[in-house]
Parts: C-alpha cells; structure tokens; sequence
C-alpha cells in the first residue's frame, strides 16, 4: 500500500475536514439532519477508496472507485444544499466544493483509465 498515494491522502484530508464541518453544524447552527448525510457521503469517500485499493482485482476495483465517485457526487450536492440555506457561508462552500471537484476530476480520471485496462 503506497503511502504517497494522491487520491487516498486527499480523501483522507478532505475527510477531516468534513467531520470538522459536521461538528460546526451540529453545535453552532443546531443542525442535525443535514449535518449528517453530509458526514455519512463526505468520509464514505475516502473509506471507498481504501476498499478500492485492497480490491482482489480490477473490476473490484473499478467498482470501489465508482462508488467514491457516487459519493463525491452526493457530497457535492449537501454542501451545495448548506450553503444555499445559509448554514454554511460562501467561503467555507467554495473551499469544500473546489476540494470535491478535485476529487471528482482524479476520480473521474482514474475510472477511464481503468475503463480503457478492462
């Protein structure tokens, strides 16, 4: 298992940084329904991903990935859906979302190459 492996570091990473959103939502703004899809998708990438890469073969593999990728998707959607009913400010969004995309664009990436190898 490759330490420097860009995909797992930056799930990871953006991870943290959801649980840290999710803990802000639940104790500043007292919200609780939200706060918890967004948890659920935004770290569901990431453990995806490391399935992904203990995966027994290439189609296993390409399966976990395109799960990471789903999750990403729906992640992009509750950030989009907080920020819009202003319980998190445009700043915070941005950031969150211009993380999200670079998840989707190495994802997205990575299942085409995938895709030609099958």
């Amino acid at each position: 298992m490759k330490e420097n492996n860009l995909i797992r570091n930056k799930s990871y990473q953006f991870a943290l940084k959801i649980i840290n959103i999710y803990k802000f939502l639940q104790e500043e703004k007292r919200e609780f329904l939200l706060s918890k899809q967004l948890l659920r998708s935004g770290t569901s990438i990431g453990a995806n991903i490391e399935e992904a890469i203990g995966g027994q073969s290439k189609k296993d593999f390409y399966a976990k990935l395109s799960i990471a990728y789903k999750e990403s998707r729906e992640t992009h959607y509750w950030i989009r859906l907080l920020r819009d009913s202003g319980y998190l400010n445009a700043e915070t969004a941005k950031q969150l979302l211009e993380d999200c995309d670079e998840l989707l664009r190495i994802l997205g990436s990575i299942q085409l190459t995938i895709q030609k190898k099958l």
